[in-house]
């Protein structure tokens, strides 16, 4: 009977390790569909998938620090994207703003160069961020 015991409880370790490796599987492959993702420059989707990453998998911890650096990689580039964007549309809109001569229009304008600006530096912050913390995990 003991013995019946024993055999059991050896069998249900065995289990839980295959479940375990299947499980890590399941990281390694979901790890590599993120990198895919993140290589066709679909940061977005990359990041979702790093958060249902990190829901699914708790203990994938390989996986879950290449997927780190992943998320910041994508964060950095897709802060970069938004700069570019942001820095394009200030310079349109100071052109406008010296272009025009109405006083109201010209005031819009001024707020909406602010707006602009204020968002430039925070972005620009946020590479700041990004790369730092980028140094500090190496």
């Amino acid at each position: 009977m003991n013995k019946n015991i024993v055999i059991a409880a050896v069998v249900a370790m065995l289990a839980a390790t295959g479940c375990e490796q299947k499980k890590d599987e399941g990281a390694a492959t979901m790890l590599t569909e993120i990198e895919q993702l993140y290589e066709q420059g679909n940061y977005k989707a990359a990041h979702d998938s790093i958060v249902l990453l990190r829901a699914r998998f708790p203990k994938a911890l390989a996986e879950r620090q290449r997927a780190l650096r992943i998320w910041q990689e994508a964060s950095l580039k897709q802060a970069q994207e938004d700069i570019a964007l942001t820095d394009s549309a200030l310079q349109a809109v100071t052109a406008q703003m010296q272009a025009e001569t109405r006083i109201y229009e010209r005031n819009m304008l001024g707020v909406k160069k602010d707006s602009l600006q204020v968002r430039y530096e925070a972005l620009i912050g946020e590479v700041r961020i990004i790369r730092k913390k980028m140094e500090d995990n190496k």
